[in-house]
């Protein structure tokens, strides 16, 4: 698929997967909506959170990391689910006393002999860089702490939700609906990228990191030898846009095993397709617009779990024999 990166996952129900909250791929996020011009999807409040931490000379800080039509960061700068183990203040002080020399050499084998043009002040000037960047994201993420901490339920449910899915060898109807920038074709995964690539995942295991800043959050690296880590948006996180729930409580958390994997809205499509329908009977079964029940269906359909036939003016969808075998399994 042109403008994706394919990641070869193999028999999914081999797939070694976890989920791992990490700060850093959610700050790297912020930074690059709010500083580089990478549109993740961050509301406007946190944007400002972001815009009001930083140093005035941030944007320049930032800009060889995000500059357009070009997506390599060195795994060195990236405080990511590939760094060491700490916690947040431990990873900034990592990259304020990183080696120049490590990062030259990292830079020299991400850009072969061409270093590119906005990457030339860091090959200038490595160690005030390296200060000023860690400077900077630490500055941002003392301001957004409060909010990553309420979004600890949220964390806790997605590693349920994810855990219940790899126990129940249910990965496939997973996988489709973490991003809607990502899209599973058979047993691979592709993601959006700018400088598209090939890779096998093959023994390691993969890492789902969620991220709290927009629903257009992407990243992800493949290069370490035990494990593939993939960034995309929390489940949930409008909560977390408006100021919590309706209520100011906790959103209950469903105990249904088909919601909790799938999702409410798609665990209603799967049991209410187990007879033909017109997707305009779903959407008013449902209550909800046909847009979104389409999307929905596209992932699902895409999942293997159900089927679209249009029949004269209607398109009438039906459960798979796996659509059927999944809701069998985990109905409760």
């Amino acid at each position: 698929m042109h403008g994706f990166t394919e990641l070869r996952l193999g028999p999914l129900d081999q797939v070694r997967v976890s989920v791992a909250p990490h700060p850093g791929a959610t700050l790297l996020s912020l930074v690059a909506d709010a500083l580089g011009g990478r549109n993740q999807g961050v509301p406007a409040h946190w944007q400002r959170i972001v815009r009001s931490a930083a140093p005035r000379a941030a944007p320049g800080v930032v800009r060889p990391l995000f500059a357009p039509d070009y997506s390599i960061i060195p795994d060195c700068l990236t405080p990511t689910a590939c760094m060491p183990d700490g916690d947040a203040t431990t990873q900034f002080e990592q990259l304020a006393d990183l080696s120049p020399d490590t990062l030259l050499a990292e830079m020299e084998t991400e850009f072969a002999q061409s270093v590119p043009r906005q990457w030339q002040p860091v090959v200038d000037r490595p160690r005030d860089w390296l200060q000023a960047y860690a400077g900077l994201l630490a500055e941002v993420w003392q301001e957004f702490l409060p909010v990553w901490k309420q979004a600890d339920r949220l964390f806790h449910r997605e590693a349920e939700r994810i855990g219940s899915a790899t126990v129940r060898g249910c990965l496939d109807s997973v996988l489709p609906g973490i991003s809607p920038r990502f899209k599973l074709r058979g047993t691979s995964l592709y993601l959006p990228d700018q400088q598209a690539g090939t890779f096998d995942l093959g023994d390691r295991r993969l890492v789902l990191v969620p991220i709290v800043s927009g629903m257009g959050a992407s990243m992800f690296a493949f290069d370490r030898p035990d494990l593939v880590w993939i960034g995309y948006p929390l489940p949930g996180i409008g909560q977390l846009w408006d100021g919590g729930t309706a209520t100011g409580q906790p959103a209950e958390i469903s105990r249904d095993p088909l919601t909790l994997i799938a999702g409410r809205l798609r665990a209603a499509i799967l049991r209410a397709s187990a007879t033909p329908m017109t997707m305009g009977e779903l959407a008013s079964h449902l209550r909800c617009s046909p847009a979104n029940i389409t999307y929905h269906c596209t992932q699902l359909q895409d999942a293997g779990l159900l089927e679209r036939e249009r029949r004269g003016r209607h398109v009438v969808l039906t459960r798979t024999e796996r659509g059927h075998a999944l809701v069998d399994l985990l109905s409760e």
